[in-house]
């Protein structure tokens, strides 16, 4: 193994910590608009894992659609609903020690399963004769539709957001 490849791979296991590290605080933090952050981080260390396996169209629809639109969505969500800051509304789940030995469970099944499993390797690289553009034009053809409703959704989830802020606001506080 040459330095190049070892200080690469090292790279790239920093990373995968990284992303660990950030979805675990996303689940454990206390504060809502942390944890959103820490998942924008990890959503940010996905794209740059697709960096690293040469998958830079990938990466860049991670970052623009997840951590661009999503994520956008999700703050705004957040520091539009006033009452997650209040003193009556429970900071932790009752359910936590069940999801731990849940998500252990799902942890040791799945990587049984995937210990188990023979993977074939190729050594010939894969060739494709999609293109981006190919990509593209379907998007805006065949797949336009969906694109479309899931525009119409989102921005349904906005409006909701606004309603419910307002609702919730002080009587002092509204306009």
């Amino acid at each position: 193994m040459t330095e190049l490849t070892f200080i690469a791979q090292l790279g790239i296991y920093a990373m995968m910590f990284v992303v660990l590290a950030a979805a675990v605080a996303a689940v454990t933090l206390r504060n809502l608009f942390h944890c959103a952050l820490a998942l924008a981080g990890v959503l940010i260390g996905v794209a740059g894992m697709y960096l690293a396996m040469h998958a830079e169209f990938l990466a860049m629809v991670q970052i623009l659609i997840y951590v661009g639109a999503v994520m956008t969505l999700i703050i705004f969500a957040i520091m539009l609903t006033q009452r997650l800051g209040a003193g009556d509304v429970a900071q932790n789940n009752k359910q936590s020690l069940f999801g731990a030995v849940a998500a252990a469970g799902f942890v040791v099944t799945l990587g049984g399963i995937l210990w188990k499993t023979p993977w074939p390797v190729k050594e010939e690289a894969v060739t494709s004769s999609f293109s981006a553009s190919d990509l593209g034009e379907s998007l805006m053809t065949t797949y336009v539709l969906p694109f479309e409703i899931i525009a119409i959704v989102l921005f349904a989830v906005l409006i909701g957001a606004i309603v419910v802020a307002r609702k919730d606001a002080p009587k002092g506080a509204e306009q």
